[in-house]
Parts: C-alpha cells; sequence; structure tokens
C-alpha cells in the first residue's frame, strides 16, 4: 500500500492508497486544496468539519454540473485542470501505444 500527505487549506492529511496512485491522490489534494482556497479564501472563522463538509457540497455541485451538461458552471481553473488531466491520460496511453509497437517489433 502507497501513503502520501496532502495539504487542504494549510492542513496535512495521510492518505492510503493503492500502489501506484501515489502521484494522482496527490493531483486530487491539489485540486482539493486549490477548490478550498476559492471557495474559503483564507478563512479561519469557519470550523475544520465544517469547511470539509462544505467543500463536498461544492464539489457534489459541481459534480451534479457536470453529469447533467452544465459546462458553465465551471471555472476558468477547473477547464484548465480538466485539460491537464486529460492531456496526461493521452499522453499516458500514447506511451503505452508505443511501447506496445516496440516490443512487437
Amino acid at each position: 500500500m502507497g501513503q502520501v500527505t496532502i495539504i487542504i487549506d494549510k492542513r496535512e492529511y495521510a492518505i492510503t492508497c493503492g500502489d501506484g496512485q501515489e502521484q494522482h491522490i496527490m493531483e486530487l489534494g491539489r485540486f482539493l486544496d486549490e477548490k478550498a482556497k476559492q471557495f474559503f479564501g483564507g478563512s479561519t472563522s469557519i470550523n475544520e468539519n465544517m469547511k470539509l463538509a462544505m467543500l463536498g457540497l461544492f464539489l457534489a455541485d459541481e459534480l451534479s454540473d457536470l453529469k447533467s451538461g452544465n459546462l458553465n458552471a465551471f471555472t476558468p481553473q477547473d477547464v484548465r485542470y480538466l485539460d491537464a488531466q486529460t492531456a496526461k491520460k493521452i499522453d499516458e496511453q500514447t506511451a503505452r501505444l508505443q511501447q506496445i509497437t516496440e516490443n512487437n517489433k
């Protein structure tokens, strides 16, 4: 099992994950941290449990918008993140195809 530490709203969380998932979990943690910064703006007047609940609701709302096809609900930062994730997956698949091609020569 892998383990990483992510930071959300200046607080560290130790996360256990499957082997090989560490980088993905760290990227998700950075995404959540950015969302927390956008949503709370460094506010210290809200307790941690309430922040996490509000952040969860905020993300659930975005997911609902995505599932319903309402792409207008996304910020330019969201689109850049999604574009970067898509580009990364394309690069990974391209490398995999190149490796398969090389192995079959």
